[in-house]
């Protein structure tokens, strides 16, 4: 028997189920309180952000070499594109700037070449960023060597030397605190007791003590004649109190990983350093990808704290112009672009870490 079957088309939904509108019922108007607290903030951001943006662009004065060229009527940003070029460099010599120039546009070429999917070589890409780039950097920024001019660490500044401090702490940190976090969880007593005591005491202790100890006490240790550069000290300071802090980190996702997996891999016949490199270390780092940025950024912004050990860093360089006399009473303008620049970095951090989580699908997302 053949039965007739009418077939209905599907409606398409109300709209007052989907779009903007549908939105705003959902999330700001769903109710008499919460469209009364959406119109008091409403309010608010207004009562902020006119004033904000008049200040910032419709009264601001862009074009100009002096503090005579200021209205007054908004933000100056005459200053900032006076002093643009010490922000950037220091006090790096004008003639040699071509050299940081150099190492910007290749840094960028490797990040870029690291975070587009599909380019080939990543992996070589990769080690060299980590391995050969800073080398790199070493020699022609420092110079002394290929004919280069030697330019002393103590006329580095501004940006420049806040990537460095950076950069140099992350790489150096992730590694040392990988091995801190797998010492921790050894069975091997010395070696377990050894990172248990470097960890706590290097967490112990906040990051401006140990840059003053770096910085002043150091010295006073080192045999006569020998002497380390200033900026060197503080690399390493900040490289082995921040890897502490991701021996933690990594300790904690090494923590979420079934023992089962470890086990599975010791009976197929795996040495130790094989099993954690193969199959325990890149299951953990997928999950702490969170965790690990989260410690990048906040070194990223502790490379401020150099400035109490004459290291002149993008924040320090800009209190230091701010203290010219031909710029006084323009600190707002001063902090606001170092906010800016710190916050394109944090942010361009904190992006790129969602993309690698959402590419390894990390959290098992269905």
């Amino acid at each position: 028997m053949i039965h007739n079957r009418k077939v209905i088309e599907a409606r398409p939904a109300p709209s007052s189920t989907i779009g903007p509108i549908a939105w705003l019922r959902a999330n700001l108007f769903s109710g008499p309180i919460n469209g009364a607290f959406t119109l008091l903030g409403l309010y608010l951001l207004y009562l902020l952000l006119v004033p904000t943006l008049q200040w910032a662009f419709v009264n601001a004065d862009w074009i100009g070499t002096s503090r005579e060229d200021c209205s007054r009527e908004g933000a100056c940003w005459v200053f900032i594109n006076a002093r643009i070029g010490q922000f950037i460099y220091g006090l790096y010599p004008r003639d040699e700037i071509w050299r940081v120039n150099v190492i910007f546009a290749v840094f960028a070429v490797l990040v870029a070449w690291l975070a587009i999917p599909r380019l080939p070589s990543k992996r070589w890409v990769a080690v060299a960023t980590l391995v050969v780039f800073p080398v790199f950097v070493y020699f022609l920024l420092y110079g002394g060597h290929f004919g280069l001019r030697m330019v002393e660490t103590h006329r580095w500044g501004g940006l420049m030397l806040t990537l460095v401090l950076a950069v140099v702490g992350m790489v150096g940190a992730l590694p040392i605190g990988v091995l801190l976090a797998l010492g921790r969880r050894s069975h091997m007593p010395i070696v377990r007791s050894f990172s248990v005591v470097f960890i706590e005491f290097w967490r112990g202790v906040p990051l401006i003590t140990v840059l003053f100890m770096a910085s002043v006490m150091l010295p006073l240790f080192m045999p006569t004649g020998v002497s380390v550069d200033r900026l060197v000290r503080a690399l390493i300071g900040i490289t082995l109190f921040q890897s502490a802090y991701m021996a933690e980190v990594v300790r904690g996702g090494l923590q979420a990983i079934p023992r089962g997996q470890e086990e599975a891999a010791a009976a197929l016949g795996m040495g130790y350093w094989k099993r954690m490199g193969l199959i325990v270390l890149p299951q953990a780092l997928k999950m702490m990808i969170p965790g690990i940025v989260n410690t990048f950024i906040s070194l990223f912004k502790d490379t401020t704290l150099v400035m109490i050990i004459g290291l002149f860093d993008l924040l320090g360089i800009v209190q230091a112009a701010l203290s010219d006399s031909r710029w006084l009473g323009f600190s707002l303008e001063g902090y606001v672009f170092a906010a800016f620049m710190f916050w394109i970095f944090c942010f361009s951090m904190s992006r790129y870490s969602q993309h690698l989580e959402r590419k390894l699908h990390t959290g098992h997302k269905r």
